[in-house]
């Protein structure tokens, strides 16, 4: 029995451009439930076809993708939003994934590009266009907890650790399996294993943790799994 599709709603202010995407994504497999052209519509009817995954353009004339993208993270469950849009600005970015985006893709990628992060988005990966990975980790590592803080945090183990590193990449969890030679079954165990200790609740808000506290910046190998 197959997986049922992942579902999509596509928001952009360009009518070609939303109506493009929508086909290509209807072409390959997902159901693109809905489109709108402003954030105040895109949050009403997402909250009707609660898609997997929301694909949000920042520029929408007179609204905020970025303010419509803080409701639709807080307000409905289970939905993911990624950024799709022509700016690849720091600041946009930023603002982006502090509004709760789990990815964010520049319009200059490729159909097999966007395809291959909605897909990831739908999964819980935390995806972002070559290059602007670099920029968020930069960004979440000036602001670095306390040492009070970091004091006090969870006692992870080195293997719990080091997957959190690779999460923090953006790799998948086959992905994170074949760099660590254990199977995609015992990676699932320590990210359920790391999100109980943090108290967090899904792999994208692992991402964010992992980089907030840095643990991108280095690659231990440790012993064991």
């Amino acid at each position: 029995m197959s997986e049922p599709p992942v579902t999509v709603m596509v928001v952009d202010d360009h009518p070609m451009w939303r109506d493009g995407v929508a086909r290509d994504l209807t072409e390959r497999g997902f159901e693109v439930r809905a489109t709108a052209s402003d954030g105040a519509s895109a949050l009403r009817i997402a909250r009707t076809v609660k898609p997997d995954v929301v694909l949000m353009d920042l520029n929408l004339g007179d609204t905020s993708g970025v303010s419509a993208t803080l409701h639709i993270t807080q307000e409905i469950s289970g939905t993911r939003v990624l950024v799709l849009s022509a700016s690849g600005e720091h600041n946009d970015v930023l603002e982006a994934v502090k509004a709760g985006a789990s990815g964010y893709l520049v319009k200059s990628a490729s159909v097999e590009e966007l395809v291959d992060a909605v897909r990831r988005t739908a999964a819980g990966d935390a995806v972002f266009t070559p290059g602007l990975a670099g920029l968020v980790l930069g960004e979440y590592r000036r602001m670095a907890i306390t040492p009070d803080s970091e004091s006090q945090a969870p006692q992870l183990t080195d293997r719990e650790t080091e997957v959190l590193r690779l999460v923090a990449k953006g790799m998948t969890a086959r992905q994170i399996a074949k760099k660590l030679v254990i199977s995609h079954r015992t990676v699932e165990n320590h990210v359920q294993s790391t999100l109980r200790k943090l108290q967090l609740h899904n792999r994208v808000e692992l991402a964010r943790y992992a980089i907030e506290h840095g643990l991108d910046q280095e690659e231990a190998e440790p012993e064991g799994a």
